[in-house]
């Protein structure tokens, strides 16, 4: 928890550490900035001196104030208001009218959890679709794992690419390496648990919660896709635009009919993207994962590019070479080990 980790926390106390950062990520994504905009510039090379007050983190906790008070006066204490209400990425909300946003073509962002029901279709009929496109449930039931090599390349390494390792096995175990200069970058799902370590992480062994727990669950079912229409109990259909391309949305939704997850598949029936949202103290935060370059292994297709967003993160993982069905130790799912070089704020 936050409390037992940083020293410089007063109003966010009492979450797990990957919530806290995906709270960081609102307020990035917020004023349109990266981190650095509310902390000391020196906090790019030296972590410790994330601590360090600054005018603009004393006044964000003032906005928390303000917005959890607008939340439980008028909302009945739900985040219906956040920091990206009023900001929307810039870091003066605006107070006057702009004509160009009124009189200009409609914005409409994919990634919404709200959208219009497609009565045309169901969640059944696309996912049928989709196994058909990626080789069909026969040929699909006949792979159990794969061992993959490529690049990784993301905010974490400067957007240079460093080799990659993926080990994977049915029905959603899933483990990513990623060769840093630094050191090795591990992300591990074990089917049940996940768990982060590695140079880049803010713990020596982060555990996954919540959100960021089910999209590393979501994503290594991905990985298998016979199992993505157990994923959710409940589904609703959609449709939206992305680059341009008309998609088709299943949004998965939990049994509190609170939506959780959306799947995007193209014409094709391929999967191009998958958007999960993590519940934080500042409102709900998306991670988008792209899917792209599709290519035949063995009898089936898979995305060889991966892109994952965040609001305080991005990363491409490249694959080169896939291995279908290949026996892979059950040592390759374990909880990695603590890296001990890990400097924490």
């Amino acid at each position: 928890m936050t409390d037992d980790v940083f020293r410089s926390v007063s109003v966010l106390k009492g979450i797990p550490v990957d919530t806290f950062f995906e709270s960081m990520g609102m307020f990035a994504s917020a004023m349109g900035d990266d981190c650095t905009f509310c902390h000391v510039k020196s906090a790019y090379f030296d972590k410790k001196m994330f601590a360090e007050p600054t005018p603009r983190i004393a006044r964000a906790r003032q906005m928390i104030a303000m917005m959890n008070t607008i939340n439980a006066n008028f909302f009945g204490g739900q985040h219906r208001v956040t920091c990206f209400t009023c900001h929307g990425g810039s870091s003066a909300p605006r107070s006057e009218p702009d004509l160009a946003l009124q009189y200009g073509p409609p914005i409409e962002d994919p990634n919404s959890k709200d959208f219009p029901v497609d009565p045309r279709f169901t969640a059944s009929q696309l996912f049928d679709k989709y196994l058909e496109a990626v080789g069909g449930t026969v040929s699909l039931a006949k792979v159990s794992s794969f061992v993959a090599k490529g690049t990784y390349s993301g905010f974490d390494t400067g957007f240079r690419e460093v080799p990659v390792d993926i080990f994977a096995k049915t029905p959603d175990q899933r483990t990513v390496i990623a060769h840093m200069f630094s050191g090795d970058s591990v992300r591990v799902f074990d089917g049940r648990v996940g768990w982060m370590a590695g140079p880049d992480t803010p713990l020596p062994l982060l555990t996954l919660t919540g959100g960021n727990l089910d999209r590393a669950r979501l994503e290594a079912i991905v990985s298998f896709p016979s199992g993505i229409r157990e994923a959710f109990n409940h589904w609703r259909v959609g449709r939206t635009i992305i680059n341009n391309r008309p998609v088709q949305i299943v949004q998965g939704i939990d049994d509190d009919r609170q939506p959780c997850a959306n799947f995007y598949f193209d014409q094709a029936g391929l999967l191009v993207r998958l958007v999960r949202w993590t519940e934080t103290p500042v409102g709900r935060v998306p991670t988008q994962v792209d899917y792209d370059d599709y290519r035949t292994v063995g009898d089936i297709k898979m995305p060889f590019r991966s892109s994952l967003t965040q609001t305080y993160m991005q990363m491409i993982i490249q694959l080169s070479d896939v291995q279908p069905n290949v026996s892979i130790d059950a040592s390759r799912f374990a909880r990695p080990a603590p890296v001990t070089s890990v400097v924490i704020p």
